[in-house]
C-alpha cells in the first residue's frame, strides 16, 4: 500500500500515526504544499490523508496551491473513489472540495474537549471500539458550515454540530486531531497564529493549560487514535 500525505506547514504532519504506519510497513509520503511542492500523480497512490495548517479554505491568494489541493480532493474522493482521511483543515478541506461550506466558529474550540459519536458514528467502521463520549484536543475557529451531499454526520460537540462526517463509502474527516503527541503542544504553540488564538482563548496561561490537559489524556489519545488507524486500515482492504 502507498500513501500520500498532504502538509500545510511543517509541525502538522501524522504525528502518532506514524508510529502505526511504521510498524505496518507503510509506504508514505508528505507533499509540503506550503514549501511549493507539486502533487504527484495520484494513480500511483491508494490512500490519501489531508493534515491541518493555520490557513483557511478560503485563503486561495494568500495560499493558491490550495485550488489544485482542492481539486486534487475533489477527483480522489469524488471520481475515483479512493480512501480518504482529513484532520482538522483536512476535514474543512473534504468539505469545501466536494460541495459544502465552512465558516466562523465561533466560539473558536481551543483546548481539551469532549467529542459525541452520533448514532451513525457508533455504528461507523471508524469509530468501532471507541469511546461514544471522548476527550479531543480541538484547536480551530473554522467549522463545517454545510456538509457536501451524500455526508453522514457522525460525531458533534456542543458548539460545532459536524466534529467527523463521512462523504460517500470512502472518505472520513474529523475536525479535531487524533494524531497527538507529548510534543504537539509545545510545537504548535509555536506557531504565530496557533499561540495568538490560544491566548485569545485560554489566557496568558493558555500553552501551560493546555500542555497540562494533553498530557493528562495523553493515553486516551494514543488508544483511540490506534483504533482509528486501525479500522481505516480495515475497512479499505
Amino acid at each position: 500500500m502507498k500513501l500520500l500525505v498532504f502538509q500545510h506547514i511543517d509541525c502538522e504532519h501524522p504525528g502518532s500515526l506514524r508510529e502505526f504506519l511504521a510498524a505496518d510497513g507503510i509506504d508514505w509520503r508528505a507533499v509540503n504544499l506550503h514549501n511549493g511542492e507539486a502533487i504527484p500523480k495520484l494513480d500511483d497512490y491508494d490512500a490519501l490523508w489531508v493534515m491541518g495548517g493555520p490557513m483557511d479554505v478560503w485563503d486561495i491568494e494568500e495560499c493558491p496551491w490550495l485550488i489544485a489541493e482542492k481539486a486534487a480532493i475533489r477527483e480522489w474522493v469524488g471520481v475515483s473513489m479512493k480512501p480518504y482521511l482529513g484532520l482538522c483543515l483536512g476535514h474543512q478541506l473534504l468539505a469545501d472540495a466536494m460541495g459544502g461550506t465552512c465558516g466562523p466558529q465561533r466560539p473558536a474550540e481551543i483546548g481539551i474537549m469532549n467529542v459525541e459519536l452520533t448514532e451513525q458514528g457508533r455504528a461507523d467502521a471508524l469509530f468501532q471500539g471507541t469511546s461514544a463520549v471522548q476527550p479531543c484536543l480541538q484547536w480551530h475557529s473554522v467549522r463545517v458550515a454545510q456538509e457536501p451531499e451524500n455526508t453522514t454526520v457522525l460525531a458533534s460537540s456542543r458548539d460545532c454540530r459536524v466534529q467527523a462526517m463521512r462523504v460517500g463509502t470512502n472518505a472520513w474527516s474529523m475536525q479535531y486531531h487524533v494524531e497527538v503527541e507529548p510534543d504537539t503542544v509545545k510545537n504548535w504553540g509555536e506557531v504565530p497564529a496557533y499561540h495568538q488564538a490560544l491566548l485569545n482563548s485560554l489566557g496568558a496561561d493558555g500553552i501551560n493549560v493546555m500542555q497540562q490537559g494533553a498530557d493528562e489524556n495523553m493515553q486516551v489519545f494514543t488508544r483511540s487514535a490506534e483504533t482509528i488507524y486501525k479500522n481505516f486500515m480495515s475497512a479499505i482492504r
